[in-house]
């Protein structure tokens, strides 16, 4: 009983060598360790970088008029993203957690229908959180997201989309690998954070990232945020080219869900979501 019951550096030693092999197994473990910290240093270091090239001729006031009407708008326009990715991953991750994956793919549900209730709980979670954050918004800081008008509707549809392109590839890839890669459903959307300008304009990126980042639909719709509130324009033609995107992009996300579940079933690996 004294033995047991007494702290053991070997068992703890043996817990230690247990999670060291877990993380040695899994690259994306790793990834979501060094990545964060180089995430968190490039968005802020470019953020740095546009307001230091402001013109000098703006007085402070005006440096911090500019900084927090977009400041706010980016953030709550990256919450649309972010939230719509994380709520499709949620509801389709509260399946993996259950073990009630392979129930649903041997019952009548078609994949396709799968989909579209994920698509349809993402825009009630977003709904959930979102709403009553822009309330906030209005009374704090006197920012109002529905004053965007027709802007705000082609954000949001364009956020949305490449929400649920992220959401369709992450699950696609916790199917066939297991929970093992689930920590891409909640880290992914960090990872494109500094090249889609979310709180900076693409011009202060290096040309080579410029090039990548109009790659990314969301850069056209943050890019958009700016020139509506900066500039009182809505830039259509930026929408256009990020729906363009999206329409490849989902297209693109679903071949793929639909090629990683092929392969799930192949390998058996829908009734074996452990890590």
């Amino acid at each position: 009983m004294s033995s047991s019951s007494s702290f053991s550096m070997q068992r703890t030693g043996a817990m230690v060598l247990r999670y060291t092999y877990l993380l040695r197994s899994s690259w994306s473990r790793v990834l979501d360790l060094m990545y964060w910290p180089a995430v968190q240093m490039v968005t802020w270091g470019f953020l740095q970088t546009y307001l230091a090239h402001l013109p000098q001729t703006q007085t402070l006031a005006s440096h911090a008029t500019l900084a927090a009407g977009t400041l706010i708008g980016a953030i709550m326009l990256w919450d649309i993203l972010f939230r719509g990715q994380l709520g499709f991953s949620l509801s389709f991750l509260e399946e993996i957690w259950s073990r009630n994956i392979g129930n649903l793919m041997m019952s009548p549900l078609r994949p396709s229908e799968l989909i579209f209730s994920l698509m349809a709980m993402s825009i009630l979670r977003l709904a959930v959180g979102l709403v009553p954050v822009t309330l906030l918004a209005i009374w704090f800081f006197g920012f109002n997201l529905w004053g965007l008008g027709l802007g705000l509707i082609l954000f949001f549809v364009n956020l949305i989309l490449t929400s649920w392109s992220i959401g369709l590839i992450t699950a696609g890839l916790v199917l066939r690998n297991g929970l093992g890669a689930e920590n891409l459903m909640w880290t992914i959307m960090f990872l494109i954070l500094p090249l889609a300008c979310v709180y900076y304009p693409v011009s202060v990126l290096p040309p080579w990232m410029q090039m990548l980042a109009w790659c990314l639909p969301p850069t056209y719709v943050f890019e958009g945020m700016r020139a509506l509130l900066l500039d009182q324009q809505l830039r259509l033609d930026l929408m256009a080219e990020a729906f363009g995107l999206n329409i490849v992009l989902f297209s693109v996300a679903i071949a793929v869900f639909f090629a990683l579940m092929q392969s799930a079933r192949q390998i058996g690996s829908l009734l074996q979501t452990g890590e």
